[in-house]
């Protein structure tokens, strides 16, 4: 793999290669050490982080679909002391040069604050906010689909941290352009798309919901085409980097996104079905561009011819 042609800063974050682990489908990086070199990880973006430990949502978490799955996993995480204290020395210990960036929730605007606060360390190279949660202080709106919200959330962020701020959207909003440059005007770094659509399944012989939760996220293959519709209409209207997600599984995949006008991408689902799925996109990336003649990544970015 030539490291030169996939080398990127990303909104100030300095990665080996543009296809970073998604948070909530690759731990803390080093749940996956014994699958690939987290060295050539371009970055690890963690489980989502709380200010205090959460057990999760009860009952069936997790229910396959056809092209995909929905979790309802409910932030299970064991806490940003227990992160900091515990945690994070053995990440940086096991992939010294691998970016990693803390992703994080709370359930008011001064939980965001607390919490950038905290991750503002030594280690952590930048964080990325989870707006896709309610806000209990204003009768549980959820943050990500309030333009007004969640640019709150972001400047509480911004004035807590030195760190690049990456601000990850909502698809469940009827315009995704409205969010992006919400947060943008608020002092966002980047922003990442799209966390997961709302979907839900019925057990046909109790009639039932079969997750915990009733509803849960939908991810994976399914959810792609959406993703980089979004992820173009975005680009179009934000000056600030974008991260693409959603249903990533394959280099012919990752470069759809660049091309729509992601500067970076990020593997989630598929990283249960191959664990070393992210250091093989890169490669497969790598292959592409020599290919087609290209000296760097960054010549595909945004490059959709209409």
């Amino acid at each position: 793999m030539n490291m030169n042609r996939l080398a990127t800063d990303f909104a100030g974050i300095k990665l080996a290669t543009p296809v970073m682990g998604a948070s909530g489908t690759f731990g803390f990086g080093i749940e996956y050490s014994d699958f690939l070199d987290l060295n050539k990880v371009g970055a690890v973006i963690s489980k989502g982080l709380t200010p205090l430990p959460r057990a999760g949502n009860y009952g069936i978490r997790i229910a396959e679909t056809p092209s995909g799955m929905l979790n309802c996993i409910g932030l299970e995480n064991p806490g940003i002391d227990v992160f900091l204290r515990d945690i994070l020395p053995k990440v940086r210990q096991e992939a010294p040069n691998t970016a990693f960036i803390a992703n994080f929730s709370g359930s008011t605007v001064e939980d965001y604050g607390l919490m950038a606060e905290k991750l503002d360390v030594d280690g952590v190279d930048g964080v990325e906010v989870n707006i896709s949660c309610p806000n209990v202080k204003e009768g549980g709106i959820v943050f990500g689909t309030d333009p007004r919200a969640a640019a709150a959330v972001t400047k509480e962020v911004k004035a807590h941290t030195k760190k690049p701020v990456i601000v990850k959207l909502s698809p469940n909003v009827t315009d995704i352009t409205v969010m992006a440059k919400a947060v943008e005007a608020a002092g966002a770094d980047a922003v990442a798309l799209i966390n997961t659509l709302t979907g839900m399944v019925i057990d046909i012989e109790t009639w039932k919901p079969l997750l915990g939760n009733v509803t849960g996220g939908l991810s994976g293959p399914a959810v792609k085409p959406i993703a980089v519709r979004m992820v173009y209409q975005v680009a179009q209207a934000v000056k600030i980097p974008v991260l693409g997600l959603g249903g990533i599984a394959t280099a012919d995949d990752a470069v759809e996104f660049l091309l729509a006008g992601a500067s970076a991408v990020a593997i989630g689902a598929e990283s249960f079905v191959h664990p070393d799925a992210v250091v093989k996109v890169a490669q497969g990336l790598d292959d592409y561009l020599e290919r087609h003649g290209l000296s760097h990544v960054s010549e595909l970015v945004g490059q959709i011819r209409l």
